[in-house]
């Protein structure tokens, strides 16, 4: 091969390399996250119906259910089966919401509405996200999934109300502009408790929190709204610990301990709440403290 031809494939195959290396992505469907776990009851009236990982919770009401989060795009087989399991009906779910706009909580979301017929409510912020199908999203836009059309915009503390439940959306931004963390009251153990469904606290891998020259943050203000949403998880008074994974709140260890006997009151977790909030405001603060001491 000339050396002129030789330097020519080359140019070829680093055009066709740099965009992938440009590409921001999540990252693939970890394995927990497709695995069927058998669907259980939290409380009276609230129900997990999602993958060993990715949380999906059921909330069934006198004039129909509600389901938070989708999942992936290839999550509401598994949804539907775990509702059924539990002697529910996909049919009744009147309301779909979200914990935020990532592949892994809403891509499922145009599938289960045409399955459903259910009317879609979705922070303000996520918005755009849900139904661009991911690609406005500004960290990961290659991330692309179904597109599905919102019926209702909410906003920091409306309520979500269907026959006997009220739900109340809290815009906890950050991990998403418009992530949402959910609370409702539902008896367990014969008293009303106060459940709190976190929508995220990460800061994830390639998130810029910080402005440097030539490498701006991820959104102008990213740092003030993570500040913010701990501020208002550490205001939630919290019963029930739950969170957009299982993971958030040791589901696992919570779920081996309900079957050995112990119910319930597993979920009853107020004190892991307010440790698992503690850590992960360190864990935000030393990675805004890095970024800040890093010169790019």
């Amino acid at each position: 091969m000339s050396f002129l031809r030789h330097k020519y494939c080359i140019c070829i195959v680093l055009l066709l390399v740099a965009p992938l290396c440009h590409a921001q992505s999540y990252g693939p469907a970890h394995a927990e996250w497709i695995t069927p776990i058998a669907p259980f009851r939290i409380a009276d009236n609230l129900y997990y119906v999602g993958s060993k990982d990715l949380a999906s919770y059921l909330i069934v009401t006198t004039e129909g259910d509600i389901l938070i989060n989708s999942s992936l795009a290839s999550s509401p087989q598994l949804i539907q089966n775990s509702i059924q399991q539990l002697g529910f009906h996909l049919s009744d779910v009147k309301i779909l919401l979200i914990s935020h706009a990532h592949f892994d909580h809403d891509a499922g979301s145009a599938e289960l509405l045409r399955l459903t017929g259910a009317k879609y409510m979705v922070m303000d912020a996520d918005v755009p996200i849900v139904e661009s199908g991911g690609t406005k999203d500004f960290a990961y836009p290659d991330d692309h999934y179904p597109a599905a059309k919102v019926d209702s915009i909410l906003h920091d503390g409306d309520q979500v109300r269907l026959g006997d439940a009220v739900l109340i959306a809290h815009k906890t931004p950050g991990h998403t502009r418009g992530c949402t963390t959910w609370t409702m009251r539902a008896v367990s153990g014969g008293k009303l408790r106060d459940v709190v469904i976190v929508g995220s606290w990460n800061v994830n891998n390639g998130f810029r929190l910080v402005d440097h020259p030539g490498h701006p943050a991820s959104y102008p203000g990213i740092a003030d709204d993570f500040r913010h949403t701990f501020d208002v998880l550490r205001s939630m008074p919290c019963d029930i610990f739950l969170g957009a994974h299982g993971s958030y709140f040791n589901m696992l260890a919570k779920l081996d301990r309900a079957k050995a006997g112990a119910g319930d009151v597993v979920w009853i977790d107020p004190d892991g709440y307010r440790t698992a909030v503690a850590e992960h405001q360190r864990a935000f603060e030393a990675e805004l403290k890095r970024q800040q001491d890093t010169v790019h």
